[in-house]
């Protein structure tokens, strides 16, 4: 008797939301967890059921095979950390028309073609609009399968059946639970499918690749909807106007967050790029500085632009690709410490490319640009800046300086003011060590002596 006491599950009443289903202790006229409002509703909790034990496995059994397969795209096999990792699931976000699935076509292509077969689910076209597609990008759209992507159980079953190696699912946000009664594209549409499509993923090994489109603010489908459930974001993103584009990874459980890859958009495409001709103008101008980022393992030169005017009112200060706080940290210490007064000015910064820079190591290439603009010196002759400014004006070293070097070299800079470390030089490109902010602008101020600057010598290999 009380065996069968025990197995009866109680029924509870519960506070829930009807539009992300996030539960609440009373009732509430906002959700805490969507911001939706008049969504909290009571509803009776499932009652739980009986679980089987299941056998444990050893981790030395699960981890063979598990080997990243490239995809033959060198940009995103060096972002994904290798390649794609079967029974990972990658979510790719962006802009809506900023060229998702213009790249998810490339890698299923690619795939398919070294003998991984690919499985496309489309909510967004049909197979004649994604195989048109296909065709304007001189892919062979024989080699890869299509299945309609907005019925969730659809998917999941015919994915389920074929076992290819990826499923592509474009995009996250058409997919829906015909059992749910929320609208396609919402968080808790979008949360069920996803976490369906882990399961999927995990349970039978399929790669799953998700695209997913941003809101206004540069979330998807609501705050942190859905990076906690995936094993990789990739983000893509550009000027729509412009044909740069460039793809990052902010979470990968399987390698090296932070990498990068620059992409091209064409008629035929997306193509990879160095984006070092794009970013640097290799003209010596007032107002113009080379830093040297890095962007994961790699390291990038980018030229850092700025503008000083006069002003009769309240100064300006705006930035665009720079940390704006940053920028304006800059601009202080250099006007207190540097010798450069700029603290009744307007200031503009910007970087070339609209590229987004917030490594602190650039601080000292945005000093730079403001001194050179302030002054109307431009700075020395192939010169790259690189150093974190302090609020005292001392410039601290930056991790990486191999690769910012070798950056450096490949954008035909050939001396980098930094502080010294440990690190050594590399052939042809000259280290010029410095401490402070105002030896680093010294050029421009006339402080200090560098007649020597515009004259490199080869590299001093260790500071």
């Amino acid at each position: 008797m009380a065996a069968i006491v025990g197995s009866v599950a109680k029924t509870r009443t519960i506070m829930a939301c009807t539009e992300c289903r996030q539960q609440v202790s009373q009732w509430v006229g906002r959700c805490p967890g969507c911001g939706a409002w008049g969504t909290i509703e009571q509803a009776t909790a499932a009652p739980g059921r009986a679980s089987a034990a299941v056998a444990s496995v050893s981790l030395g059994e699960r981890a063979n095979g598990a080997v990243a397969v490239p995809t033959g795209v060198d940009g995103v096999d060096r972002v994904l950390g290798g390649g794609v990792l079967p029974g990972s699931v990658t979510l790719l976000a962006g802009e809506p028309g900023i060229g998702k699935s213009t790249l998810l076509l490339h890698v299923v292509s690619r795939l398919a073609t070294q003998g991984s077969p690919c499985l496309v689910a489309s909510g967004e076209e049909s197979r004649a609009q994604v195989a048109a597609r296909a065709g304007r990008l001189g892919i062979d759209a024989d080699t890869i399968a299509f299945t309609p992507g907005r019925d969730l159980e659809q998917v999941v079953d015919t994915a389920a059946a074929e076992r290819p190696f990826l499923l592509a699912v474009d995009s996250i946000q058409t997919v829906r639970d015909v059992s749910a009664t929320q609208l396609p594209g919402g968080v808790a549409q979008v949360r069920t499918c996803t976490d369906a499509l882990v399961g999927l993923a995990k349970a039978h090994g399929i790669a799953i690749l998700l695209t997913g489109h941003v809101t206004k603010d540069g979330d998807l489908a609501g705050p942190r909807a859905l990076e906690h459930a995936v094993d990789t974001v990739l983000t893509f993103d550009g000027d729509p106007r412009s044909g740069l584009r460039v793809l990052s990874c902010g979470k990968n459980r399987y390698g090296a967050e932070g990498e990068s890859a620059w992409f091209e958009m064409s008629g035929s495409g997306l193509r990879e790029i160095d984006p070092t001709a794009l970013l640097v103008s290799g003209e010596r101008l007032p107002g113009a500085a080379t830093g040297l980022p890095r962007t994961g393992k790699r390291a990038l030169a980018v030229e850092i632009q700025a503008l000083v005017g006069s002003s009769d009112g309240a100064p300006r200060r705006q930035a665009t690709g720079i940390d704006g706080r940053r920028f304006q940290l800059v601009a202080a210490v250099l006007d207190r410490s540097g010798g450069v007064s700029v603290g009744r000015a307007e200031l503009f910064g910007a970087s070339s490319g609209g590229v987004r820079i917030d490594d602190p190591a650039c601080d000292l290439a945005v000093a730079a640009a403001i001194a050179s603009a302030a002054t109307g010196v431009p700075p020395p002759a192939g010169a790259a800046f690189v150093g974190e400014v302090s609020l005292t004006g001392l410039v601290r070293p930056a991790p990486g300086m191999t690769q910012r070097l070798a950056a450096a070299r490949a954008a035909g800079c050939e001396q980098v003011f930094a502080p010294a470390t440990g690190d050594a030089g590399i052939e042809g490109v000259r280290w010029v060590p410095v401490r402070h902010l105002a030896d680093a602008v010294g050029w421009a101020t006339g402080a200090a002596d560098h007649t020597d600057i515009d004259h490199p010598r080869e590299a001093e290999t260790a500071l």
